[in-house]
């Protein structure tokens, strides 16, 4: 994937909150339009090694000429969102042009927004850009504390009375569901306790599923993130050690095993290997495979998803000529 990468600069770094920076980078080539909910893809360092971490890019448009991110520093992530908070103006990096997995669809005749901490960075596009087609819009914010209800006054200041904030609380998704028009549409971005307590809401009314639409984080999961062992049961029962901050498709390709992927956010299942046998529980974090694939525990997205600790078996699919 390196091909699609270009020279960029960090034009400025911004504190929002204790754990979170906004980063505004520009682009050599120039900053290009995106629809709202994209997001930027960014070649990193990790342990020396090459990486890439994807971010939602904040507002419905480029500012001045640079993209927005916002990251937060997330104590049991995969190392990306430390590398970038060391990131200082005028550092030089590699991005992306923007890309789309989370699109925004008009002409519905109302929209309920709900974010959850960090997964405010896609929403405020979609904000902004559904109030300025004079769509019937609210917008649920969810934070562990009022600190981190990042952009809450922009969004004051966009939506007035349509934002409801919950610090520390809990929103009561079924209700706001019940409320919503028939015809209406969701978009929710957050940890996976709030997004599959949406989803499971969601369904329980029997709403259409396309309605329905969602963004990932690829860093989060059910469990902690600990160092496991998988052995590759085609390349001859190789095992290979999968450190706390490398992702199993990253650790198969340092050791020379090729697996087909693309998205690299656990969306498109290119690569998806087979499990064998688990000594544990297995820490599902993509959107492709159905919560009953999940649960049967007969596949892992090696780009995202990763065993609890202990050690899994799987079969890449290879097979010689």
């Amino acid at each position: 994937m390196k091909g699609h990468f270009g020279p960029a600069r960090v034009r400025s770094v911004t504190p929002l909150a204790e754990d979170v920076r906004l980063i505004e980078i520009e682009p050599e080539a120039g900053a290009e339009p995106y629809p709202a909910g994209s997001h930027l893809d960014l070649s990193v360092t990790l342990d020396g090694l090459p990486d890439t971490r994807s971010y939602s890019l904040v507002g419905e448009r480029p500012h001045n000429g640079a993209y927005r991110i916002a990251v937060k520093r997330l104590p049991d992530s995969r190392g990306g969102s430390e590398f970038m908070h060391t990131l200082q103006e005028g550092a030089e990096i590699e991005v992306s042009a923007p890309r789309s997995h989370f699109e925004l669809e008009h002409g519905r005749p109302e929209y309920l927004l709900i974010a959850g901490g960090i997964g405010i960075t896609p929403i405020v596009g979609m904000a902004q850009a559904l109030t300025r087609a004079g769509a019937e819009v609210k917008l649920l914010y969810a934070a562990r504390t009022p600190e981190a209800l990042v952009f809450e006054d922009e969004l004051r200041e966009l939506l007035g009375h349509r934002l409801r904030t919950f610090a520390g609380e809990r929103i009561d998704v079924g209700a706001e569901i019940d409320a919503l028009h028939p015809e209406g549409e969701l978009y929710v971005c957050g940890p996976p306790s709030l997004r599959e307590a949406t989803r499971a809401a969601w369904r329980e009314r029997g709403r259409r599923a396309d309605r329905l639409r969602f963004e990932t984080f690829a860093t989060a999961g059910r469990f902690p993130t600990e160092p496991f062992t998988v052995r590759v049961r085609d390349h001859g029962d190789r095992e290979i050690q999968v450190p706390r901050n490398r992702t199993l498709l990253a650790s198969l390709e340092d050791a020379g095993i090729e697996v087909m992927s693309d998205c690299l956010r656990g969306e498109c299942g290119l690569c998806a290997v087979t499990v064998l046998e688990a000594g544990g529980d297995l820490d599902h974090r993509d959107v492709f495979l159905s919560e009953e694939e999940q649960d049967e525990g007969g596949a892992l997205c090696a780009c995202v998803s990763r065993a609890a600790g202990g050690s899994i078996t799987i079969d890449t699919g290879f097979r010689t000529a």
